[in-house]
């Protein structure tokens, strides 16, 4: 399962996640965000938070602060919910048994959109994840150890690196499917994939491969929901068995 910040920084949402997460029987892994705790930690040290198509600019400074907040303050107050629930939980980073390994992602070219849409970005220490141990995870899961994955990953070479959360959610999913049968969810703010956004009864229940580029080429799905639901397909072709994004299914 992966939740964004928005749920685990917020005290009552962070309560019936804790509830919820406790009835899922059986193995199971959360990864999290954490962007509004550290922007807000950021602010109060002076450093400035830049964001660029949505994506956070991650320098020297805001890679102290993320690891601070995503490694420690939100990972470990999820550990000491879940384990006062009932569940033995370890909290992680990629680093942590070399369990996701990335590379710094390369600048790249800007968006037409942008100011100076010639020029490039750099992302500073942000990563691309290269791979998942999924033995390493499920030896812990045998154990009955539940997982808690911060939105942080390594190189290999020393350097931490600030990741996005649904990627190592995915790549966590698809290591795993050797082992277990996989179901990869997206807690989602709202019901799930809607074919009106400002429709709550315009709930899409069910989407396939052929379902999502029909969806597509409607514009029924745009936006930030493509690249989410071709995460999902993805997962599925890599044996994942099914993602569930809110209460929207993917499948085969």
């Amino acid at each position: 399962m992966k939740v964004g910040g928005a749920v685990v920084e917020n005290e009552e949402s962070l309560r019936l996640l804790i509830q919820d997460f406790a009835a899922i029987g059986g193995p199971k892994v959360l990864v999290h965000g954490g962007g509004r705790s550290a922007t807000a930690l950021a602010t109060q040290l002076g450093i400035e938070t830049r964001m660029v198509e949505g994506r956070r600019i991650t320098d020297d400074d805001m890679l102290r602060v993320v690891t601070m907040v995503y490694g420690g303050l939100v990972n470990k107050n999820i550990v000491a919910q879940l384990q006062a629930a009932g569940i033995n939980a370890l909290g992680l980073t990629g680093a942590d048994m070399d369990i996701i390994r990335s590379h710094r992602r390369p600048p790249v070219p800007s968006s037409s959109l942008s100011p100076a849409p010639n020029s490039s970005i750099d992302y500073g220490w942000v990563g691309d994840v290269d791979r998942a141990d999924g033995e390493r995870l499920a030896s812990l899961l045998r154990e009955g150890i539940t997982p808690v994955i911060a939105p942080l990953t390594h190189d290999g070479k020393g350097h931490l690196l600030n990741t996005n959360a649904d990627t190592m959610a995915q790549t966590v999913a698809c290591a795993l499917a050797p082992h277990f049968s996989v179901t990869l969810v997206y807690a989602f703010e709202k019901r799930g994939v809607l074919r009106d956004p400002d429709d709550p009864q315009s709930l899409i229940p069910y989407i396939t491969e052929s379902d999502f580029q029909r969806l597509k080429t409607e514009g029924v799905v745009s936006g930030g929901m493509i690249p989410k639901l071709e995460n999902a397909l993805q997962a599925i072709r890599q044996g994942v068995w099914q993602v569930k994004i809110g209460e929207t299914v993917i499948g085969h």
